[in-house]
């Protein structure tokens, strides 16, 4: 019954709409009927300006590094594979990144999973997520697509969860991968086309 409480717990806090929240309370704007009408933290950057979208982006960050602690935290005794499964930081994790995309609060429309995917490989291999973001921005920084530099980091996980042999590790990249691929399919077809926007900052 805890292990149950723990991954709902962290799916709730994984759907706390941060841009969503900062744009009302803040700002007065509901950041969904703006830019690509997405809760995340790149929209938030476009809409509600670099203070904010720096805010967001921490939250998104935080609610994703939080949940991997908590089997440290809840009194869950793991006996046997399955528990042992369910208590793993990446599987906890793994839920948040879900709240984030599908938020119960939101009809379940959400945002992209990046910044809360990077707050999960943080509290798992703090290490990983600084080779996954020098090459997020040094592909933000060559092509200013902030999708393309997403989905570049999101397969780099994959391959380096191969490489450490962490296959955990390797099956929630793959999962996040997917989702997030699936989630970018109208910015990559602006790409093609050469519509999509990009990063103005950097």
């Amino acid at each position: 019954m805890m292990i149950v409480v723990m991954l709902i717990l962290s799916y709730l806090i994984g759907a706390f709409p941060s841009g969503l929240v900062i744009g009302k309370l803040f700002l007065k704007k509901d950041i969904r009927q703006y830019g690509s009408g997405n809760t995340g933290a790149t929209n938030s950057f476009r809409v509600l300006g670099r203070p904010a979208g720096f805010v967001v982006t921490f939250l998104d960050i935080f609610k994703g590094f939080i949940t991997v602690f908590f089997p440290l935290w809840f009194p869950v005794h793991a006996d046997g594979v399955v528990s042992t499964f369910f208590t793993h930081g990446l599987i906890v994790g793994l839920l948040a990144i879900l709240g984030h995309v599908y938020p119960i609060y939101l009809k379940f429309k959400g945002g992209k999973a990046v910044a809360t995917s990077a707050g999960v490989v943080l509290g798992v291999n703090p290490i990983l997520l600084l080779i996954l973001a020098i090459i997020f921005f040094s592909v933000l920084k060559i092509f200013k697509y902030v999708s393309l530099s997403s989905i570049v980091a999101a397969i780099s996980c994959v391959i380096g969860s191969i490489i450490i042999h962490d296959y955990i590790l390797l099956a929630v990249c793959g999962i996040v991968s997917i989702i997030l691929i699936i989630r970018h399919k109208s910015n990559i077809v602006r790409i093609f086309k050469g519509e999509e926007p990009k990063i103005k900052w950097m």
